[in-house]
């Protein structure tokens, strides 16, 4: 049960830099394109892909510490870099085959997510509000 407080504190954390990083990082640019999440998932990747590489290399993170700063922290940041390292890590095994599908399901999938839950909310709108 410790762990879970962990993981919500590192989420709670990560969530709001999340909102603080895409705000200020598309404010400052102006730019007509969404940098700011952007920058997010690729900066959560990276941080995931460090976190993960030393916490396994060394004991000098704890479990709850590793959980707090990896599913927490950098869950709460971009769930895209627990994505990016499941999908590096099958290619580290040499499963191209199931790699090259997680990462079509999962951009395919997700496109497919947003575009069915936008629909569906027209309809509720619509039948609810009649616009």
């Amino acid at each position: 049960m410790r762990v879970i407080w962990y993981v919500a504190l590192g989420g709670a954390v990560g969530s709001v830099l999340r909102y603080i990083v895409g705000v200020v990082v598309q404010a400052r640019t102006g730019l007509d394109f969404p940098i700011g999440t952007l920058l997010v998932n690729i900066s959560g990747c990276l941080m995931l892909g460090f976190l993960i590489q030393y916490a396994m290399a060394t004991p000098a993170i704890s479990p709850e510490v590793r959980a707090l700063l990896t599913t927490g922290l950098c869950g709460g940041y971009t769930t895209f870099s627990t994505f990016s390292y499941e999908a590096v890590a099958l290619i580290q095994d040499g499963d191209w085959r199931r790699a090259t599908l997680y990462v079509g399901l999962s951009v395919a999938g997700c496109l497919l997510g947003v575009m069915l839950g936008i629909a569906g909310a027209r309809q509720i709108v619509v039948l609810r509000h009649g616009f």
